[in-house]
């Protein structure tokens, strides 16, 4: 019986290892189909999928010889590189799982996630190296490595560059005992209004939610794509890069999302395709180059990460007139893909985040988990693969988000006749004034009709007679001087009286994280003042 028992026990790993679907696989999948194309570009330097995969597997093999074990917990903190994206490939290769971290924390938010996840290792640039260090200095890091550093460099003192580390490492194949619902990655949510939580996303659920990424964004082989947006949050890594490189898509690595190299770069790489959050479409809009450089091949336009303003839509729309628009909605706890909506819907359905991906089944249901009717708010609710094993560490938070057998998003929205659904805002963004609730977002989107208005935020303040008060922080168009008279009584044109601002102020600038979404806590901090007047 024993032999049979180990004849039978090795079976099993010969068929799991030919079925397995792993990040690793993934990429010597579109090795083996288009060897000499070209993969990525950073910096001047461009890889074939045959060199970006011989790195990869020179990377893993230096990191398992060094002791990083399947399951390791391995903190990257870097903007946008080749190395980052190196990284992920090699660490998924061996079985360890990959943290990207926010770049602008600080130390003691660094510090945490650390601490929480247990972390085994740092691979960072260096400009971060310093803060890293300062922030472990309670846990005992095995391994720390430089990013995006010559093999001449000197390095610094326990760290060792990636560049010496794979020098000379074999370019085969790295195989390991993975299981596609491995841990690939841990991606720690922003904190935007509560400590991070540490969102678990195997392998399967990350390749599961680039197929639904892929058909519902009609990606194609083909296309040319800009990577700006942080490769550390989800929209960019895993709506856009590990589909592109699924496809074997042609990619350009930026490592900031600035838009007069954005612009600069679409001309020169003939680019297709380009996501952005609607901060850096606007940001991009207003800039003189817009109107200078030839955006003609810019085919595929993305949106998400935060609410599109209408009138920011349809001023892309007319000056970009031979680019396709889609909406991405979802969250990282769903990889982060869960809903979209097509070119041929934005003006039928403008405002609306479209209908559930491939990979998924929404609905939207009340405060008992019962569906709602159609038309009716309530909170968007998910099954799909795409969802994420839980958080770390952290089984209460995994069932209260679970409820049901659902994954509950935390947004409030509506469906319609049809199935299409309109977020209507988080439930953390509802304001409660004078004991009636108003949606921030649909008075954002009302002040975004106002002429010379660039961005808008609206948040709750603390009021002594409303408990919670409309707030409004705008920010004009260039050369454009307004009042608050101008933006409270504009309102009182479209809204209902409970709904007008308070309170307005402006300024030249919203606070925002790396992935242009705005940070409404620091708003909230910032103007609180205006409620004791």
């Amino acid at each position: 019986m024993g032999l049979e028992a180990n004849a039978a026990d090795r079976l099993d790993k010969t068929l799991a290892r030919a079925r397995r679907n792993t990040l690793g696989d993934l990429l010597a999948r579109t090795r083996e189909r288009l060897p000499s194309k070209f993969a990525i570009a950073y910096k001047g330097k461009r890889l074939s999928y045959a060199e970006l995969d011989d790195m990869v597997n020179q990377t893993a093999y230096a990191f398992r010889e060094d002791g990083v074990e399947k399951g390791d917990m391995m903190m990257v903190m870097s903007k946008n590189s080749l190395d980052f994206v190196v990284a992920n490939f090699a660490l998924a290769r061996i079985g360890a799982v990959m943290i990207p971290v926010n770049y602008m924390l600080h130390t003691e938010d660094i510090q945490y996630i650390l601490e929480h996840a247990e972390a085994n290792g740092f691979i960072a640039a260096a400009e971060y190296a310093t803060i890293l260090d300062a922030a472990a200095a309670r846990l005992e890091i095995e391994h720390r490595y430089l990013m995006d550093t010559a093999e001449t460099d000197e390095g610094l003192p326990g760290w060792t560059t990636l560049a010496d580390a794979r020098k000379g490492r074999p370019v085969e194949f790295v195989d390991a005992d993975i299981d596609d619902d491995d841990l690939a990655h841990v991606l720690y949510t922003s904190g935007t209004e509560s400590r991070p939580k540490g969102v678990m996303l195997t392998h399967k659920s990350l390749i599961s939610e680039y197929v639904s990424s892929i058909v519902d964004g009609k990606m194609e082989e083909r296309d040319v794509a800009i990577h700006a947006l942080p490769l550390y949050h989800s929209a960019q890594l895993h709506v856009f890069l590990g589909p592109a490189i699924y496809l074997g898509q042609s990619g350009i690595i930026l490592d900031a999302a600035s838009p007069e190299v954005i612009l600069e770069t679409i001309e020169k790489e003939k680019a297709t395709q380009l996501f952005c959050p609607p901060t850096v479409w606007i940001a991009l809009l207003r800039h003189p180059d817009f109107d200078r450089r030839d955006l003609s091949t810019l085919e595929k336009c993305y949106y998400g990460a935060a609410i599109m303003p209408r009138e920011i839509l349809k001023e892309l729309a007319e000056r970009l007139p031979n680019a396709s628009f889609w909406n991405f909605y979802g969250q990282t706890e769903v990889a982060p893909l869960a809903t979209a909506l097509q070119p041929e819907d934005q003006l039928r359905k403008l405002g609306s985040a479209g209908v559930p991906t491939l990979n998924v089944q929404t609905k939207i249901v009340d405060d008992d988990g019962k569906e709602t009717p159609r038309g009716e708010v309530g909170e968007i609710v998910h099954r799909t693969p795409h969802a994420m094993k839980g958080y770390l560490h952290d089984p209460d938070k995994t069932a209260e988000a679970f409820k049901d057998g659902w994954f509950h998003s935390g947004d409030l929205g509506m469906m319609d006749e049809e199935g299409y659904i309109t977020i209507v805002d988080r439930k953390k963004d509802m304001i409660n004034t004078g004991g009636v609730n108003v949606s921030s977002r649909e008075v954002e989107e009302t002040i975004y009709q106002l002429d010379g208005v660039s961005e808008v935020a609206v948040v709750s303040i603390p009021d002594a007679y409303w408990i919670e008060a409309v707030t409004a922080i705008v920010v004009p168009k260039k050369g454009i001087e307004l009042t608050k008279e101008q933006v409270v009584d504009f309102c009182k044109e479209k809204l209902s009286k409970f709904k007008i601002p308070k309170y307005v102020d402006f300024t030249d600038e919203l606070p925002k994280n790396p992935s242009g979404k705005v940070l409404k806590r620091s708003l909230r901090d910032q103007y609180e003042h205006l409620g004791e007047k």
